[in-house]
């Protein structure tokens, strides 16, 4: 089982990667730990191509959670068994990134490159509120649970989240799919 999970800055995606990938014992790579290095530098792209690259071709299963456009972004949806879309709205991820910030304060937390230590900064707040939902990303999200409707579960609350949480543990999404 392949299984691509993307959405907007704080909906919590790497939350969900962790939990399908406990539950169900495959691998994970949250892309945030490909495309940073410790103190927030960037790696370079033609390593983080590499990287999960490797981690595509060395696992049969794999939950690989972030979106990183340039990063084999059509690849991974192509590939997938399944895609999660999480579309929770702003401010719903707005404060869920707050108390995340409020979680991890002075530390990285575990989805995250170590050196890395969780920040809510104005640049961060600004991403998550305005510049990380403009239309040109809305609409790749869009056009990709449209290109795929047969492989994409759209959330939009956290009751979806919640009760799609409980199919995981229950068992119940690896049938569907």
């Amino acid at each position: 089982m392949k299984i691509a999970i993307i959405g907007f800055s704080g909906s919590g995606k790497s939350t969900l990667a962790k939990i399908i990938s406990e539950e169900y014992n495959i691998p994970v790579l949250h892309l945030d730990t490909v495309h940073h290095l410790p103190q927030w530098k960037e790696r370079e792209r033609e390593s983080e191509l590499e990287i999960v690259d490797s981690f595509i071709c060395n696992n049969d299963s794999w939950v690989i959670d972030g979106n990183y456009n340039k990063v084999h972004f059509e690849r991974r949806m192509e590939i997938a068994d399944h895609i999660i879309y999480l579309r929770l709205g702003r401010l719903t991820c707005f404060f869920r990134a707050y108390r995340r910030y409020k979680k991890y304060k002075n530390k990285s937390r575990p989805d995250m490159t170590e050196g890395c230590e969780e920040k809510f900064d104005r640049e961060f707040i600004s991403w998550l509120l305005f510049t990380g939902r403009r239309k040109k990303r809305r609409s790749r999200f869009e056009d990709i649970a449209k290109r795929y409707a047969d492989k994409v579960t759209v959330i939009k609350t956290q009751h979806q989240i919640d009760k799609f949480v409980e199919k995981i543990k229950n068992r119940e999404f690896m049938k569907e799919n």
